[in-house]
């Protein structure tokens, strides 16, 4: 082959040329991050102790291929931690992933076809987007309440379509405690509502559930499959908000039909048994309910921290208070275009993310969406770096609009 001759090459797949073809950069060090996910590093746990195990007492299960549906005492310890929230599952019911987004996306590979519909809210957690996107979904937005997902206006759509000689979507996606971006916990009432719609449409509901353990007060809702008398409902669960990010365990509990269906579409052919092992010995330690206790105690600290900076520095931002997880979402003055305040923040060393990207009418690149929102993350800084990080938003703020 001589340089710079022309070839015409195979084209892309359709996913893929959906894709954008550039990465955000990564805030630089000297930037107080309040947009991203992260857990606080303080409150990791030490699994030193599991990990020697993990190596040392079960090397020959911990550095061997796992079985694809996970290790079997961790489908267990799964099944009845769901048993505390009264879902009467077996091991069989669960299906060990690498975090709860490749249980997503396993569920996106077993339902969707290109041009199939999904429901999402609207906002919604911008890193299912994408996922949708590249199995050719078309979206159904429906609009949230202090209550959640509101069940009446989905019903309407649905209507509408059937009228219309319109696809029934697939499946409806919701994130149902604390919701991400909006920091909303959907009621009772209408979770069951959602069941029942769902059902008698023959559409499946994928419950993401990754911010339950992450209560700071109020009652807690049942869950979302509770109400499941048909198999409709499928949840995601995940160690990563609770534990340990990094060590990418989560779970899906369906059917046993549809776990077998799953495991088929799992080309890693199983999930690390040395990470799972780790997690397994700190649960079954009795570690974890002390843990968790300490994570609700920190985060709501944070939270509190966060609320009363805003409060300070920036009045004329509104937003609901959260009862748990990670996140709150503010609504600026409408002056405000929040894509550029995303830029003008990091100029004052303060990482933020834009509202626009967490709606799906918006495209990848945030076009024809809300522009007066953002995504408060108070996880992963300490509360002195809350603070410094809320001033130097509120500068920026100012700077945009004196």
């Amino acid at each position: 082959m001589h340089i710079g001759t022309t070839i015409d090459r195979v084209a892309l797949a359709r996913r893929a040329a959906r894709l954008m073809t550039t990465r955000p950069a990564p805030d630089p060090a000297d930037v107080i991050s309040l947009g991203s996910g992260h857990g606080f590093p303080e409150v990791f746990p030490d699994l030193t102790e599991m990990a020697q195990k993990a190596l040392i007492d079960c090397r020959a299960e911990t550095l061997q291929y796992g079985p694809a549906l996970g290790l079997p005492e961790m489908r267990e310890w799964i099944a009845g931690y769901m048993k505390e929230n009264s879902l009467d599952v077996s091991a069989e019911n669960v299906l060990v992933v690498n975090g709860a987004k490749q249980g997503l996306d396993l569920i996106c590979r077993l339902l969707l076809d290109d041009g199939d519909a999904v429901v999402v809210s609207s906002p919604t957690y911008f890193t299912c987007l994408p996922i949708f996107r590249s199995f050719g979904a078309e979206f159904i937005e429906v609009s949230q309440d202090a209550e959640g997902l509101v069940v009446s206006e989905l019903h309407e759509t649905l209507e509408r379509r059937k009228r219309a000689d319109q696809s029934i979507p697939k499946l409806i996606y919701d994130v149902p405690d604390y919701h991400n971006p909006s920091g909303v916990t959907m009621s009772s009432k209408r979770r069951e509502a959602l069941v029942e719609l769902a059902d008698a449409n023959g559409i499946y509901v994928v419950e993401d559930s990754p911010y339950r353990r992450v209560r700071f007060e109020g009652d807690e809702q049942p869950m979302v499959k509770i109400f499941d008398r048909g198999d409709t409902v499928f949840v995601l669960g995940t160690f990563s908000k609770l534990v340990a990010p990094g060590l990418r365990i989560g779970w899906v509990v369906t059917s046993k039909p549809m776990v077998a269906r799953l495991v088929q579409l799992k080309s890693d052919a199983g999930s690390c048994p040395l990470t799972q092992r780790i997690i397994l010995e700190f649960c079954k330690a009795g570690r974890l309910a002390a843990h968790t206790k300490r994570v609700q105690a920190t985060y709501r600290e944070h939270r509190d921290t966060m609320v009363a900076a805003l409060r300070h520095q920036l009045p004329e931002a509104s937003f609901a208070i959260p009862r748990g997880g990670y996140y709150l979402w503010l609504t600026l003055p409408s002056s405000i275009d929040a894509d550029k305040l995303a830029e003008r923040a990091l100029q004052e060393k303060v990482g933020i993310i834009s509202g626009s990207k967490f709606f799906a009418g918006a495209g990848p690149n945030g076009a024809g969406s809300p522009k007066h929102n953002i995504r408060l993350c108070y996880s992963h800084a300490n509360p002195a770096e809350i603070e410094e990080g809320v001033q130097r938003l509120a500068r920026a703020v100012r700077a945009m609009n004196p």
